[in-house]
């Protein structure tokens, strides 16, 4: 691009903005492990090998030898005050992890994503045309709740072909599954055990299914070795169920709510909309999902680490989080830069075996919205003080409440 047409530089650190980065979930340990690497305290009471740089991190993420499945166990490390079903992809260790997500990972590719684009556009398009109207004048909504809360919810149910009269039968259970506080847990488990069934159900044929991802993975189930079983089946779809809605809308909602907090950055992207998906890169990187980056694994087998070695058998957190703002990698980590080069090696999205099979969903999702909402109300602007929003915040959720904004055609 010419000197003269080249967008401007905006920077600014991101902890500038109120609450945006959530409180983390660990405690600093006084003593370093065996091998002299760091090491924090999980919520769990379980000491673990802290990880936090970029190269280190990935390392241990792309490493079948770490492993996932002992730790989702009574009793085990962890963030979460209950374990999950074993045959969740976030929980299956090599091989299993390959075949199950062999299975569906096609269907959150990149290609099929490019089908949903214009999908998200075209309801993102319908949403602004309601909140704005046929006034001429500014109106004060809730963008939270008019648009980009439905809006996740209505993308993903249709992709996965799960009728519109269902979404209140779940929905609320998915949030509180992700929310994940310890406060209740028999709470907890009944909720999640609600959620399962209607899973359940959907798979078995007891629940009607409009066309869409879960109809044919269903007819597909047999095009694996061996095939996939109900049980496989419905942990792949709890994921999907809850992923595709609740974490896309954690992380589209803090990136709207970031740029509408530094109006520089909303006027840029409106009147620049190349840089968009660049910015949403930047953003991704610093905006962690909720309050952890990654789960804990068990070390199988020793590994030499920068600083030190890891011995078989040690609890490892490699944190995502803070590989993100690895400053040999990052330079001034903490600010968001819309001229930073290299952007997509973050890891926000996990690495290696893990990495989050919805990657390519969030990024349709958030920057198709991003585009419409800055070029339908470039003046948008925030309509309450950034410090007075109010937060939803547990394990894996961090987003506003809402999202007060004058809105103007």
């Amino acid at each position: 691009m010419p000197a003269s047409t080249r967008a401007p530089r905006i920077r600014f650190d991101i902890r500038d903005i109120a609450n945006i980065v959530p409180d983390g979930m660990i405690a600093e340990h006084r003593e370093a492990s065996p091998g002299g690497l760091p090491q924090v305290v999980l919520p769990s009471g379980h000491v673990a090998v802290h990880l936090t740089g970029y190269d280190d991190v990935r390392r241990v993420l792309a490493d079948t030898s770490f492993l996932r499945g002992p730790t989702n166990v009574a009793g085990g490390p962890g963030f979460l005050p209950t374990i999950t079903p074993d045959d969740m992809l976030l929980n299956l260790d090599h091989p299993e992890h390959r075949r199950l997500k062999g299975f569906v990972a096609a269907a959150y590719g990149v290609n099929a994503m490019s089908s949903l684009a214009p999908v998200v556009r075209g309801l993102v398009e319908s949403a602004v045309d309601d909140l704005v109207g046929p006034l001429d004048a500014s109106v004060d909504v809730d963008l939270m709740a008019e648009l980009l809360d439905p809006l996740t919810i209505t993308v993903n149910a249709g992709y996965l072909g799960i009728p519109a009269c269902d979404i209140p039968v779940f929905r609320h259970l998915s949030r509180r599954m992700q929310l994940a506080h310890d406060t209740d847990v028999p709470g907890l488990l009944a909720d999640f055990g609600e959620l399962y069934r209607y899973i359940e159900d959907l798979t078995a044929g007891r629940r009607a299914l409009d066309d869409g991802l879960v109809t044919g993975l269903l007819a597909a189930r047999d095009t694996v070795a061996p095939p996939v079983t109900d049980a496989e089946y419905a942990a792949i779809l709890l994921g999907s169920l809850v992923g595709g809605d609740q974490n896309v809308l954690s992380v589209l909602s803090k990136i709207v709510y970031a740029a509408l907090a530094e109006p520089g950055l909303w006027r840029l992207m409106a009147h620049c909309p190349a840089v968009i998906p660049d910015v949403v890169e930047e953003l991704l990187r610093l905006l962690p999902l909720g309050r952890i980056s990654t789960f804990p694994r068990i070390a199988s087998a020793p590994l030499a680490l920068t600083g030190g070695l890891l011995h078989a058998g040690e609890i490892v957190y490699a944190d995502a989080r803070a590989a993100n703002r690895d400053p040999a990698v990052f330079p001034d980590p903490w600010s968001v830069d819309t001229a930073r080069a290299g952007g997509r090696r973050h890891v926000q999205f996990g690495y290696g075996m893990h990495h989050c099979m919805g990657a390519a969903l969030a990024r349709t999702v958030i920057v198709e919205t991003v585009t419409v909402l800055t070029a339908r109300l470039p003046g948008m602007r925030l309509a309450a003080p950034p410090e007075a929003i109010a937060w939803d915040t547990g394990v894996l959720v961090h987003r506003p409440l809402g999202l007060p904004v004058r809105v103007t055609d």
